[in-house]
């Protein structure tokens, strides 16, 4: 008798155990993350069920932005019978929102975190690809605009003329930037961390980043390595630069020390990286824009480099802008003005150059016998 009642508490226990399993398997998967969409456009995209045999319950669509995109039907019940449906999703108006879900009528587990949709309406095809165009043109330009210094330098046999100061932050920021374009792109234990910051979110790097900063990296190398080769008079890099970039060591140094302990992650480290390239960027124009004022001259200081840097600047904010408008996501620049601020930045710095070549100094740019 106590053999029998034995078994049958296993039964029970392997019952419910088997039950509670199939319950915890049981999930809702979509066809697709992302859709875009033209602006009254209808999409359409499905749901389906996996591992289910209990009672029917009824799916929920949440919209985060229901004035953008509208949902038809916006809930369906799903059963073991009926196990997929397709959701017609019909744009209102520009802008991104976001489709997430919840379940009712079950008290069976069921897991919906794969239920979420990106969507994204735009007004007009021809402004996205412009946007691509205009895109990759500001990448070549930036690309490019460090070979005329280099040219220069080599017709000259002299870097008299370019402030050293400003390489030494050159190269430090396109260092670190190429640490976290190349750390986030390429190591996936990174990527991982990535993603379970930000569930729902996009890789921010892009190939062409990873290209632009390991390529910048080396162009910088390689002007630096005409320093030695060449005439340089009694320039060097000034205190100030040593003391700024020594800071800028200790603080990244403290960081690495806190990884190691486990205190911080890998891409808390990479994050550090950028921000020490975006105060770089905003401080190391001032070296040369002085030593121009001080000579009274940019003799030795490429113009052409110049031209090229506020090109893919102007590109770059005006592809931004033109996201912003197809999209309705002026927020990306007034919101989070970081990028649009460092591009106005820099071309400002760019218009003061050019103000030095062309206007304040054009009599005295000249090599002298």
């Amino acid at each position: 008798m106590y053999l029998l009642h034995t078994r049958r508490k296993g039964l029970l226990f392997a019952a419910t155990f088997f039950s509670i399993f199939v319950s915890t398997k049981c999930d809702i998967q979509v066809s697709t993350h992302d859709l875009s969409l033209k602006l009254q456009e209808v999409g359409h995209f499905k749901v389906n069920l996996v591992n289910y045999n209990k009672p029917d319950f009824t799916l929920n669509l949440i919209v985060q932005h229901d004035d953008i995109i509208k949902l038809v039907p916006p809930s369906v019940k799903f059963s073991p019978s009926n196990r997929a449906y397709e959701i017609a999703v019909e744009a209102t108006s520009a802008g991104h929102s976001e489709i997430t879900a919840n379940v009712t009528g079950t008290n069976a587990t069921i897991n919906v975190n794969d239920i979420y949709l990106r969507v994204t309406v735009y007004k007009n095809k021809a402004l996205d690809t412009l946007s691509v165009i205009i895109g990759w043109t500001y990448f070549v330009a930036w690309s490019v605009s460090f070979y005329p210094q280099i040219y220069i330098n080599y017709r000259r046999k002299s870097v008299i003329g370019l402030n050293f100061d400003f390489l030494s932050l050159n190269v430090v920021g396109f260092i670190l930037y190429s640490v976290f374009n190349v750390g986030l792109y390429a190591i996936p234990e990174i990527e991982a961390q990535y993603f379970k910051k930000y569930p729902r979110g996009l890789n921010p790097v892009q190939l062409n980043d990873v290209v632009f900063g390991v390529h910048a990296t080396v162009a910088t190398v390689l002007t630096i390595t005409q320093c030695f080769l060449y005439e340089r008079g009694d320039q060097r890099v000034s205190f100030t630069a040593k003391g700024i970039l020594g800071i800028f060591a200790a603080f990244l140094s403290i960081s690495l020390i806190l990884v190691a302990t486990n205190v911080l992650f890998w891409l808390d480290f990479l994050y550090f990286c950028s921000y020490v390239k975006l105060a770089i960027t905003l401080i190391k124009y001032i070296p040369q824009a002085y030593m121009n004022y001080r000579r009274k001259s940019t003799v030795g200081w490429s113009i052409g480099n110049i031209l090229l840097d506020f090109t893919g600047g102007i590109l770059s904010m005006l592809q931004m802008i033109i996201i912003s408008h197809n999209y309705d996501d002026w927020v990306s620049i007034f919101g989070d003005p970081t990028k649009f601020g460092l591009g106005l930045f820099s071309v400002i710095f760019d218009i003061f150059f050019m103000i030095q070549h062309y206007i304040l100094y054009r009599h005295s740019n000249y090599e002298e016998n």
